[in-house]
């Protein structure tokens, strides 16, 4: 049952360099990055928890647990969205992030929605 909603649930990622919050030579490269969740499905389902998992260029790996998204556990009924921002740091100018979203259903039926790999990278600047 596992597969038989997830492809209900769309998850849009868009990221920012925090170059106020970075210092370069301490090997701090903050991140800020915008999730919207959309349920493209037929049915309502509320996201309970997330797992993350960061990695750098350096090969180092975060994991990150926890319940909900920036203290909720948003409902979405079908054609709904919800949108939070939070980041994240890295010890090196570039990583990648990726991870799911567990979600159950209002008949009680958990889920997985996965949440693909996407960069994070520091803007190029062309000379």
């Amino acid at each position: 049952m596992q597969g038989e909603f997830s492809d209900g649930i769309n998850v849009d990622v868009e990221t920012l360099y925090i170059d106020s919050e970075s210092d370069p030579d301490e090997n701090r490269f903050v991140f800020a990055y915008t999730i919207t969740i959309r349920n493209v499905g037929e049915i309502s389902a509320r996201l309970l928890t997330r797992h993350w998992v960061i990695r750098d260029a350096n090969g180092k790996v975060q994991e990150v647990q926890g319940d909900g998204v920036v203290g909720e556990q948003p409902h979405l009924k079908p054609g709904e969205g919800f949108q939070y921002t939070s980041g994240t740091m890295l010890e090196t100018s570039m990583g990648t992030m990726g991870g799911s979203y567990k979600m159950v259903t209002d008949e009680g039926a958990e889920f997985t929605a996965p949440i693909a790999d996407f960069l994070l990278t520091i803007p190029r600047t062309l000379h």
